[in-house]
């Protein structure tokens, strides 16, 4: 009863620690973004704008919630919530050194919830009943699971070299070399699937402005709008965690190991900043005719390596 107790109690830590980092996460890019189009960013709400994301959060809450006549009712207002809901699942997986919460099959565990996480899109854009946010949810759904398989392909030369779906694994066969300089393409596609995979720039189709009016959550305000933006960057979080694990170093309780982590984080803000979107009929092209081979191709080696190595 006290071990549950205390699982409990860990759990709303870990949630509300999330909520946190996602607020100042924010404010980040909101920061950086300024610097990088040379003006200051949030600066008025306390001091240096620490207090803004706060701000933003209220204003989210209490603004007026939409009733739309002929949407899904009960689906319409259930898929936000199940979106935020499977991004905190996913924090789960973070491997605590003391060995309380630590999977066996974390890795599993992470590309299930990624699979369950593309229905929440598909009904969020359906449930509306408006063409759309219809659309703009087929657009991402098409996306999501098309560098879903990509990305999977790619976990699965990692664990091939580990011959393990345990995360705290990564961290033993990363004491010499980061698995970032051995598997250099490899990680480089990761990373960028990871960015499709949260539907980040340059891959923010789901959002094209220019084409769709914000895609699949038009129809969202207010706190169905907010749950869908928490969601997206605690996702961003997450991937960032993900790919210091398997790619620079694993997991360590150190200053590097969030040092890291913030550079991850850093470095998708860099990325939105810097680069135009991608052009929409290049994007499947992108997926299938370059990750797909490349991480086939790569697979492929690294079983024969283990083979000839005799593990």
């Amino acid at each position: 009863m006290v071990l549950m107790d205390l699982l409990n109690i860990l759990i709303g830590m870990l949630i509300l620690n999330i909520e946190v980092l996602v607020a100042f996460l924010t404010l980040l890019e909101r920061k950086v973004l300024g610097y990088i189009q040379i003006r200051k960013g949030p600066n008025k709400m306390g001091y240096m704008g620490l207090l803004q994301p706060f701000c933003d959060a209220i204003k989210l809450f209490s603004k007026e919630q939409v009733y739309l006549n002929y949407s899904n009712y009960l689906v319409y207002y259930f898929s936000p919530v199940m979106s935020f809901i499977l991004s905190l699942m996913v924090w789960m997986l973070i491997p605590y050194m003391f060995n309380m919460i630590m999977f066996n099959l974390g890795i599993l565990f992470f590309l299930c919830c990624t699979s369950i996480g593309v229905y929440t899109l598909m009904v969020a854009g359906w449930s509306s009943n408006s063409n759309y946010s219809l659309l703009g949810g087929l657009r991402a759904v098409a996306q999501t699971i098309s560098y879903e398989v990509s990305m999977s392909l790619i976990m699965m030369s990692s664990i091939i070299m580990i011959m393990d779906f345990n995360l705290m694994k990564f961290f033993d066969y990363q004491v010499m070399i980061w698995f970032m300089f051995m598997m250099m393409p490899l990680s480089l596609c990761f990373l960028s699937s990871l960015m499709a995979e949260t539907n980040r720039t340059p891959f923010d189709f789901a959002e094209g402005e220019s084409e769709l009016v914000s895609g699949f959550n038009i129809e969202y305000s207010s706190g169905g709008f907010a749950l869908i933006f928490l969601s997206e960057y605690s996702s961003i979080l997450f991937m960032s965690l993900l790919f210091v694990i398997m790619y620079m170093g694993g997991y360590d309780l150190t200053l590097i190991f969030y040092l890291k982590l913030v550079f991850l984080s850093f470095f998708f803000i860099w990325v939105r900043g810097t680069l135009p979107r991608y052009r929409y009929d290049k994007l499947m092209y992108l997926c299938w005719k370059s990750y797909l081979p490349i991480s086939l191709n790569f697979l492929l080696f690294f079983m024969g390596l283990k083979m000839f190595l005799g593990y």
